[in-house]
């Protein structure tokens, strides 16, 4: 039986009722950014090494066990969402495939030393690190959201480091922050291939960016089409219902 902390409280995982997640709105709920992650990127099917850095709650592992039966590790530093993210591998029953680890994802290149991944997933800290009084009030999520504990070049570092020759690395972030990850995906040896950008609706500013590159490539980057969430009505479109709902 998994217990409950604090304000946590357990949901259905989108549209799989089978698979259910704690959250924690004063800590952790999982974002519209984690879920266009796990569906956008590629994942080894049958075997292989999945790396999920900044990984939360475990959100990101739990959706890609649905497509997926390689191995799965996410990593998070703030201790309170690394112990949500071990009792919802237990509360779906996931020991035998996805492993939780409590650390700094700077210091997972010397963990693993020459195990290599096929795939590195990450959802980073979207904003430098502000003045303290522009920070969030809440130490969890200017964490999450800041970067606090690690630069976006040293996320971009890890991942090149975990990831194997031809393995892949999948990344949402910020429009805004678009030439620095690119500029440093090159600078770390991941070419990048598959770049899609997210809008609210039609005729507004894209506020979200899936970006993946494959470790050694060749240059070639494909532009996705646009997916847009809502439609003018704020209604959730055919698309961003089906990724969220299966319908």
């Amino acid at each position: 039986m998994v217990v409950l902390k604090d304000d946590e409280r357990i949901d259905d995982l989108l549209a799989d009722e089978t698979m259910q997640i704690i959250q924690s709105p004063s800590a952790f709920a999982f974002s519209l950014d984690a879920v266009l992650l796990a569906d956008f990127t590629y994942v080894p099917i049958k075997r292989g090494k999945i790396i999920d850095l900044c990984t939360g709650n475990g959100v990101i592992p739990l959706l890609l066990s649905r497509r997926s039966k390689a191995q799965i590790t996410g990593v998070e530093i703030q201790e309170r969402l690394y112990d949500m993210a071990v009792r919802n591998v237990e509360l779906n029953q996931l020991e035998g495939q996805l492993e939780m680890i409590h650390g700094d994802l700077k210091d997972m290149p010397g963990r693993y030393g020459n195990r290599k991944f096929d795939l590195v997933t990450v959802n980073p800290p979207y904003f430098p690190t502000p003045r303290k009084k522009e920070q969030n009030l809440n130490d969890y999520l200017t964490i999450a959201r800041h970067e606090i504990y690690c630069s976006l070049d040293e996320v971009v570092q890890s991942c090149s480091k975990l990831v194997r020759s031809g393995g892949k690395v999948s990344m949402v972030h910020r429009p805004g922050r678009m030439a620095d990850i690119l500029t440093l995906f090159r600078k770390n040896k991941i070419e990048p291939k598959r770049l899609r950008l997210v809008y609210p609706k039609v005729g507004k500013e894209a506020n979200i960016l899936l970006v993946e590159g494959i470790k050694d490539g060749n240059a070639d980057l494909k532009i996705l089409p646009p997916l847009y969430a809502f439609t003018n009505e704020g209604e959730y479109t055919d698309e961003l219902r089906n990724i969220l709902y299966g319908k």
